[in-house]
């Protein structure tokens, strides 16, 4: 194994595992409940090699709210900031990740920030495309370039059981319908966000899309400016203040740096001018993130300095 990284992420990656015994997983979406609980994989990608540890690391599981940072991107791209900030905010929340409560009490009722649910939604109405296959198929393609595999889809089992039990999103998204944070029709918005979160990746392509976010959205092989340099910068802030829920402040004061989870498991991390990091271990906190995968990240970011702060 010739990247650096090799023979430290094997002794880290057997000290984590000891924590997924602590975590459960997302039980509450059906078809993530068959996920194993033992599992713990990561990838580094430098721009010259990727390096893997022991496990499963070319294993899939689905994007979940990992989609929420590419979905900004190209809402980004599609509208620019002006009307995507007309629709969302940028504030950190200490409420968890599908609360209503703050859609309530504020005024104007729009979502704090596009890293919950009620922003990811709004942030998902602006994508460009006449129906959700469009829509969807703008987004499968944005992710495939990011990450140099054309091979990537969406999982339709964990789509339906998502859509199927989706109620306090259909709620979420019905309240802001209310006050004209979104328009157009929710069950086809559900549909369309219940399909970006079931795109199912790798710790592989995950330590890619990481890189290129690094770099300011150039892809690591090809060059290309695939995503903007501000709309970039802007992506990875949102990771730092509330990629890891209502845990963002602890994880960027032990781990500091970009990073968004999901409840299937999986983390990017993006360390600016440097690497690109995948990982899936989908035993999960109380909060919704990767128990193994939180602590996988702070061995790492503190015996390679990667803190940004």
């Amino acid at each position: 194994m010739v990247c650096r990284y090799g023979e430290d992420l094997k002794d880290m990656v057997k000290q984590v595992k000891l924590y997924t015994k602590n975590g459960k997983v997302a039980d509450y979406i059906p078809a993530l409940a068959k996920a194993n609980t033992n599992d713990v994989a990561v990838a580094i990608y430098d721009g010259n090699d990727i390096c893997f540890s022991e496990g499963n690391y070319d294993k899939k599981f689905t994007l979940q709210s990992i989609s929420k940072v590419l979905t900004l991107a190209l809402a980004l791209i599609d509208c620019g900031e002006n009307i995507v900030f007309n629709k969302v905010g940028m504030e950190p929340t200490g409420d968890p990740f599908n609360s209503i409560a703050k859609l309530e009490s504020l005024n104007p009722s729009k979502p704090l920030n596009p890293m919950i649910n009620a922003g990811a939604l709004a942030v998902s109405s602006l994508i460009k495309g006449k129906t959700t296959g469009e829509k969807l198929d703008r987004l499968v393609n944005f992710i495939k370039k990011l990450s140099g595999n054309e091979e990537i889809s969406y999982n339709q089992e964990v789509a339906q059981s998502e859509f199927e039990t989706a109620d306090l999103n259909r709620a979420l998204a019905y309240f802001m319908k209310q006050h004209g944070v979104i328009t157009g029709d929710i069950e086809e918005l559900l549909d369309f966000y219940t399909k970006q979160c079931a795109i199912e990746v790798s710790c592989n392509d995950l330590a890619r899309i990481g890189f290129a976010l690094a770099h300011e959205g150039c892809h690591p092989m090809t060059k290309e400016q695939i995503i903007p340099r501000e709309i970039a910068r802007l992506v990875k802030t949102f990771m730092v203040t509330c990629g890891m829920y209502n845990a963002s402040g602890e994880f960027a004061i032990r781990v500091g740096i970009p990073a968004k989870s999901g409840v299937s498991g999986g983390i990017v991390g993006a360390v600016p001018h440097k690497i690109g990091i995948g990982i899936y271990s989908p035993a999960l906190d109380e909060k919704g993130n990767s128990l193994a995968g939180m602590k996988l990240l702070e061995l790492l970011s503190d015996r390679y300095q990667l803190s940004i702060f």
